[in-house]
């Protein structure tokens, strides 16, 4: 997609963080973007934030949806190719993390985890692949070096991330039939609210949401020819331990 003017895209959990920034990247470079959340509020405010940043004449919608739920997902993409007719990329972002010893971590926090991280991402496919099979479009999954990488207290997100690395690489071999491209990105730290974190200055050293904004832009820019299918991303130089 040499030309991004008028393209659409679709983006979970678009209201903060990477979601955010890769909805802003993608504006100003033409797109009209969908951004989803749970809440209708959130959503729409994001989207008017999103239409007053963007430097392009891109429109942003908020539609309210559940990654978690296959139902909500469709209505979602039926809601977008409503308003815009297309869909030409989607990125599942939409993500939590519960973290603790697997002594501590309930059945809950399990169940919330995969069903977000990993069926979200499921879900969010399923709904959009017939609409990405008419565009010939691109389909992205937020992974996270915790895809590759386990550690102690990561159990449920360390399984979900495996789980959405295996996944969309397994995908892009089924659609890339159809000319649908197909790639993961694996961040390392980025500057979020994700977990609890308030960024300030001391997370200048991380990732931030616009770089991974960019990255997205590249990938969907880049010649139809060359596919880079799983990408890992990390600070440059992390601070002295």
């Amino acid at each position: 997609m040499k030309n991004l003017k008028d393209k659409v895209a679709l983006i979970t959990g678009g209201t903060t963080g990477i979601g955010y920034g890769v909805a802003l990247s993608l504006m100003n470079e033409g797109v009209n973007v969908a951004i989803t959340s749970r809440d209708e509020t959130r959503a729409k405010e994001a989207a008017e934030n999103l239409q007053n940043a963007s430097t392009s004449s891109a429109k942003a919608l908020g539609v309210v949806a559940d990654v978690r739920k296959y139902d909500s997902q469709q209505h979602a993409v039926k809601q977008v190719l409503a308003q815009f007719g297309q869909l030409d990329i989607v990125v599942a972002n939409a993500g939590l993390g519960h973290f603790g010893s697997i002594e501590k971590l309930t059945p809950e926090q399990w169940q919330e985890t995969i069903d977000t991280n990993l069926s979200g991402v499921f879900y969010t496919i399923k709904s959009s692949v017939e609409a990405l099979k008419k565009s010939k479009g691109y389909f992205i999954s937020i992974s996270s070096l915790a895809g590759t990488n386990f550690f102690a207290g990561g159990s449920a997100y360390n399984a979900s991330k495996f789980g959405v690395t295996g996944f969309t690489q397994s995908v892009m071999l089924d659609l890339r039939e159809h000319n649908i491209k197909v790639s993961t990105i694996m961040p390392g730290s980025v500057s979020t609210n994700f977990n609890g974190n308030e960024p300030d200055s001391s997370d200048a050293w991380k990732i931030q949401i616009e770089d991974i904004g960019e990255l997205v832009v590249d990938l969907v820019k880049m010649n139809e020819r060359t596919l880079p299918s799983k990408i890992e991303v990390r600070p440059t130089m992390p601070p002295s331990k």
